[in-house]
C-alpha cells in the first residue's frame, strides 16, 4: 500500500523527518514557495508554518487535500471556512507553547517596569558622559494587569503575575472561575482598559478579533498605562496605536507582533522611543520549538493513516469521515 503523499514546507530535523517517512511520503520538504506550490496539488496534507497562506483560491489547487497541519497555534493563514466546506482537517500546535509565550510576556512586564531597554541604552553611552539617568521605574506589586483571552497563554500569564504581588483582571468570551486563579476577576473590555496599569493581549485572530484594540479603545486606557502584543499583529489597529503612542495618550507598547511582519523599513513604530518591538519570537526557545515540530508531524501523520490528531481546530471534519 502506498504511503500517502505530504508537503512538508518547513525544515525538520533528520531525526523527526525520518519519522515522518514511515507513514508518510514527503514530496517537497522545507519552505521554497515555488516547490510548495507545484507539489501541493497532489498533496493528501500539508505541514506548514502559521505564516504560509492558504486562502480559498489555493485551497482549490489541492483536490486531494485533507489536512492542513500548522507549525503554530494561530491558524489565520487558512481560510477555515472553505477548508472545512471541502473536508479538510485544519490542525495547529496549542498548549507546548504557553510557557514560552508567557514568559517573554512577563519578561515585557518586567522590562516595562524597570525601564531596562531605556537603561541598557544609557549605560552605553549616557553613563559614562555623566548624563542624567532614565526616570525611575516602577514596582509590580500592586499593579494591575488587564489580560484580553484568558485561554491557556493568558491563565499561564495571571500565574505568573499573581506571583510577583499583581491584581489580576481579564476579558474572555467565557469568566467561569479557573481553578487556582479564582482572584482573577473578569471584566467587560472596556472596564478591564479603564483600570488595567498593563493590558496584554492573547487572543487568536479571527474576524472578531480583527483591530480589537483600536482608537476607542486606547483612548479608554490610562495615559500611564503600557499596551502588550505576544498575540497577532492585526489584533491591533497599527496607524491608531502609533497615532496614541506619539500623543502621549497612553505611556508605551511592548510588541513582539506587527502588521505586517517583518515590517517595512520605515514603520513609524520603530523610530519611537516609548515602544519595544521584537521579532515575534513568543515561542523561540530550543525546548518550545521542538515540540511544536512534533505536535505538527504527529497532527499530520494523525489525520493522514486515518487517526484522530491531537489538535483539530474543526473536528467536525474528522467526526464527518466517521459516519
Amino acid at each position: 500500500m502506498s504511503k500517502p503523499l505530504a508537503v512538508i514546507a518547513i525544515d525538520l530535523p533528520a531525526g523527526l523527518l525520518e519519522d515522518l517517512r514511515r507513514s508518510v511520503h514527503p514530496l517537497v520538504t522545507g519552505g521554497d514557495p515555488a516547490a510548495v506550490a507545484e507539489a501541493l496539488p497532489r498533496a493528501e496534507g500539508i505541514l506548514c508554518s502559521a505564516l504560509f497562506p492558504l486562502p480559498a483560491t489555493v485551497l482549490q489547487t489541492a483536490p486531494n487535500l485533507r489536512v492542513i497541519s500548522n507549525f503554530g497555534v494561530g491558524y489565520n493563514n487558512v481560510d477555515l471556512a472553505a477548508a472545512t466546506a471541502r473536508g479538510i482537517a485544519v490542525c495547529n500546535t496549542p498548549g507546548v507553547l504557553s510557557g514560552a509565550v508567557a514568559d517573554l510576556t512577563m519578561a515585557l512586564v518586567l522590562a516595562i517596569a524597570r525601564r531596562l531597554f531605556a537603561n541598557a541604552t544609557y549605560a552605553r553611552g549616557g553613563w559614562a558622559r555623566r548624563e542624567p539617568p532614565p526616570p525611575l521605574g516602577w514596582d509590580l506589586a500592586g499593579k494591575v494587569l488587564g489580560i484580553v483571552g484568558f485561554g491557556r497563554i493568558g491563565q499561564a500569564v495571571a500565574q505568573r503575575a499573581r506571583a510577583f504581588g499583581m491584581e489580576v483582571v481579564y476579558h474572555d468570551l467565557v469568566s467561569a472561575p479557573v481553578e487556582g486563579l479564582e482572584a482573577c476577576v473578569p471584566l467587560p473590555l472596556d472596564e478591564l482598559l479603564e483600570r488595567a496599569d498593563v493590558v496584554s493581549l492573547h487572543v487568536n485572530l479571527d474576524p472578531s478579533t480583527h483591530h480589537l484594540i483600536g482608537a476607542r479603545e486606547l483612548e479608554r486606557m490610562k495615559p500611564t498605562a503600557w499596551l502588550i502584543n505576544t498575540s497577532r499583529g492585526q489584533v491591533v489597529d497599527q496607524a491608531a496605536l502609533t497615532a496614541a503612542l506619539r500623543e502621549g495618550r497612553i505611556a508605551g507598547a511592548a510588541l513582539d507582533v506587527l502588521d505586517p511582519e517583518p515590517p517595512a523599513p520605515d514603520e513609524p513604530l520603530l523610530a519611537l522611543e516609548n515602544v519595544i518591538v521584537l521579532p515575534h519570537i513568543g515561542s523561540a526557545t530550543v525546548e518550545t520549538r521542538a515540540a511544536m515540530r512534533d505536535l505538527a508531524v504527529r497532527n499530520l501523520v494523525a489525520v493522514l493513516t486515518g487517526r484522530t490528531p491531537p489538535s483539530c481546530v474543526n473536528p467536525a471534519v474528522l467526526a464527518a469521515r466517521t459516519r
